[in-house]
């Protein structure tokens, strides 16, 4: 069986979208400012983006606050940039749009009830995968909810995070929204997932590069509790080598 190419599949659909002159409504769902610079800097040329800000793995309050901030802060300089119609040293042009931002309810307990039972399990494993679901359920709700045609994520930027994993979790929290709305129990219009794969063509090196250039904070763990601890661990034995 052939691996799946998701950065292709998603290239395939931006030609399908301008070959027929629409620009569909997307919900991204961003994890941190860093991570969505290159996401956003790529997908407002096609797309008129909306990013959901839901991050309740994020366990500490002053962590979530900053980084929060940092995106909205982020976004304001992106809409800037298309209202002076300036986009000296960006891989945009005037074709790209403004971002607006959702940001969900921050409410730590929905993380912990999720993870629950997977609380040992290490860091890349089945816990994190529970934490996707979570997310990206309650992306693809509120996409449903909003109008919006597709949703996709930003977690597909980082090296250390599994792309067939997010863009598997990411079908399937579309499939159970839709089914939802088939069924009544859920009101809005069927939604789909957009498949990302944002770290190739070097999108991550480029997050690094705008996150320099607009001084973004850059945390060094994914917001929660379980990853801080392995983070500081592994620090620790780094530093006694």
């Amino acid at each position: 069986m052939n691996k799946r190419n998701y950065y292709k599949e998603l290239e395939n659909k931006i030609d399908e979208f301008q070959k027929n002159g629409v620009v569909p409504k997307l919900l991204l769902h961003v994890c941190c400012a860093p991570c969505s610079s290159h996401c956003l800097e790529f997908l407002r040329q096609y797309f008129d983006v909306t990013v959901f800000f839901y991050n309740p793995n994020i366990t500490e309050d002053k962590e979530y606050h900053k980084r929060v901030d940092e995106e909205k802060r982020l976004i304001e300089e992106y809409n800037r940039q298309v209202e002076e119609k300036n986009f000296e040293g960006m891989h945009s042009d005037e074709h790209a749009r403004k971002i607006d931002i959702i940001e969900g309810e921050y409410d730590p307990k929905e993380y912990f009830e999720a993870v629950k039972g997977y609380e040992d399990i290490p860091e890349g494993g089945a816990r994190c995968r529970k934490c996707f679901e979570l997310r990206l359920r309650k992306t693809a709700e509120t996409a449903a909810l909003n109008g919006f045609e597709y949703f996709t994520t930003s977690l597909t930027i980082s090296p250390l995070k599994n792309a067939d994993v997010l863009n598997e979790v990411g079908e399937e929290a579309a499939k159970y929204v839709n089914e939802k709305i088939a069924a009544g129990d859920l009101s809005g219009k069927e939604i789909s997932f957009l498949p990302s794969d944002f770290k190739k063509k070097d999108g991550y090196k480029r997050s690094i590069e705008l996150s320099c250039r607009f001084g973004l904070y850059r945390q060094d763990y994914c917001g929660c509790g379980f990853s801080k601890v392995e983070r500081e661990r592994a620090k620790a034995e780094n530093k006694g080598e």
